[in-house]
């Protein structure tokens, strides 16, 4: 049985969290926790195997219980799968750093969530069939966990049209182009674009970059990151 530990400060998604992890085979909720604080005290207490952590905690980070969770692994090791609507390239970047499982950004489909408690398990049971390890067995491990910063994409974000978008990117002009460019581009509207741009900035993809010397606030420019 896997243990898990459900941390966000709103009471409702706490709970439609802990639903979904309570009705999937092979997990169990242990507890919950509304603060930085009572996640730390609780981890310490309950042992988990996993934690569902958000990000926007009242009384400190996400990430800084993370960190937290990372300086005292020796004494309560712990894997955690971030639930957030903070979709910043910093923050993945510190989340994938501080060893996330996955990522998770609000809102999502639910199935998003049983899918990534499905990964962790299968996950967690390869790792308990090693024996003795080389480099095919390690290699199998790795790609059973994925991505470990893997950002689901939010609601009414297709594949379809993000690959017109990175399209798109990848055709315009060295500095970029603006939201409105894209528009004109893909035929999609303004705040559609918009959408797309930033979540192509979120997952590393794309990057912002404001350029100066218009009236008004600066113009918000997007180019394609190389892989």
């Amino acid at each position: 049985m896997i243990h898990v530990l459900v941390v966000d400060d709103d009471f409702m998604v706490a709970r439609l969290h802990s639903s979904v992890v309570a009705r999937q085979p092979g997990f169990e909720v242990v507890g919950a926790a509304r603060t930085g604080a009572d996640a730390l005290t609780a981890v310490r207490s309950l042992r988990p195997d996993l934690v569902l952590l958000d990000i926007y905690l009242p009384d400190m980070s996400g990430l800084e219980v993370l960190r937290r969770f990372r300086e005292s692994s020796a004494d309560y090791p712990v894997d955690v799968i971030v639930i957030s609507a903070a979709r910043d390239l910093e923050t993945l970047r510190t989340a994938q750093h501080g060893g996330v499982f996955q990522y998770l950004v609000k809102p999502f489909e639910i199935d998003s969530l049983r899918v990534r408690l499905e990964e962790y398990e299968a996950y967690r049971a390869q790792l308990h069939e090693l024996t003795e390890i080389d480099q095919a067995e390690v290699d199998r491990v790795f790609r059973s966990s994925g991505s470990r910063a893997a950002v689901a994409a939010p609601k009414g974000i297709s594949p379809e049209t993000t690959d017109l978008v990175v399209r798109a990117l990848g055709e315009a002009p060295d500095d970029g182009m603006s939201a409105s460019d894209c528009a004109a581009v893909t035929g999609l509207s303004r705040s559609s674009t918009r959408r797309y741009l930033e979540h192509l900035v979120t997952i590393g993809r794309a990057e912002m970059r404001p350029r100066y010397g218009v009236a008004g606030r600066p113009e918000r420019r997007y180019r394609l990151l190389q892989r």
